[in-house]
């Protein structure tokens, strides 16, 4: 009886030890579980607070571009532009589209030129040079390189050119001969809402003005920096590697804006926007033509 008795008590000890066990993992399951839920719930709460406070930023590119005062309106040519809000840190950079190539205006010559610069080789160059032309041209005459709707057949692709303006930067990716890795390198360079087939080069970045006959990568991104250190109040024309003279004024009424609000625990949210400055019919001040969340370069 003794012995029985003893081998029960240790039965006994063996399966409370065993409930313990399982009680304990049973705790610190919820108890992880509470932790990654409060976790989650910050992230959200900060992600929150940083797209807010990225769209303070983005109405405050907005508000400084129909500044009427032209000795104080920011410059949109890329330069950054910082203010605190919400507590969040937040970086603006505004660029004028007319520095931008225009898919619809831009002739083939100097497409095909700015293509090079972008590291593509002359014959493909003039290919996706010549596509272009022919996805925007009302006719269905293939151009030397190009391609109309028998070459988009034979390449199986399921639809041809659309015969009309592009509507999109996006919509250059359905182009024959066009990458994604290819758009990606081009998107932050074009625009379909330019002034005309010749780039401002007051607004533009330096891997468009590399496109220019005579300007190099380098001296371009050397005139980029010039030019970020003077206003266009100052009256100061520059001049481009090629000797062009470049007049800092003008521009037109759409605008791509970046604005990349930071927390102080390093929780951030990035807006690209596309745009559009001036009361419309239903009287507001902008239009947003384009938009994009926390795409890096």
């Amino acid at each position: 009886m003794t012995i029985a008795a003893g081998h029960s008590r240790g039965v006994v000890l063996i399966v409370v030890l065993w409930i313990l066990v399982l009680l304990s993992i049973t705790v610190g399951f919820y108890s992880v579980l509470a932790r990654t839920e409060t976790l989650q719930s910050r992230f959200l709460f900060d992600v929150t607070q940083a797209r807010y406070a990225a769209e303070a930023g983005l109405h405050r590119a907005v508000f400084e571009m129909r500044n009427p005062d032209f000795q104080t309106r920011w410059v949109p040519d890329g330069r950054p532009y910082l203010m605190e809000f919400g507590g969040a840190v937040i970086e603006m950079q505004i660029t004028d589209v007319s520095g931008r190539i225009d898919l619809n205006r831009t002739p083939a010559d100097l497409m095909a030129e700015f293509l090079i610069s972008r590291g593509l080789g002359d014959e493909r160059a003039w290919q996706i040079s010549d596509a272009i032309e022919d996805w925007r041209d009302p006719d269905d005459l293939p151009r030397l390189y190009g391609a109309e709707i028998d070459e988009y057949d034979a390449a199986s692709y399921p639809y041809g050119p659309a015969n009309q303006p592009f509507q999109s930067v996006d919509e250059l990716q359905q182009v024959i001969g066009m990458s994604f890795e290819l758009f990606q390198r081009l998107e932050g360079l074009i625009t379909v809402h330019g002034r005309g087939g010749q780039v401002n080069p007051a607004f533009a970045p330096a891997e468009v003005l590399a496109g220019l006959p005579d300007v190099d990568l380098e001296g371009a991104r050397q005139f980029v920096e010039e030019r970020q250190q003077v206003h266009p109040s100052d009256m100061t024309a520059l001049m481009l590697p090629n000797g062009q003279m470049v007049n800092l004024q003008g521009g037109g009424g759409v605008f791509s804006i970046r604005s990349r609000a930071t927390l102080e625990n390093g929780a951030w949210t990035q807006i690209e926007a596309s745009v559009s400055v001036g009361t419309d019919t239903r009287g507001r001040p902008f239009r947003i033509l384009r938009w994009r969340e926390n795409i890096e370069d």
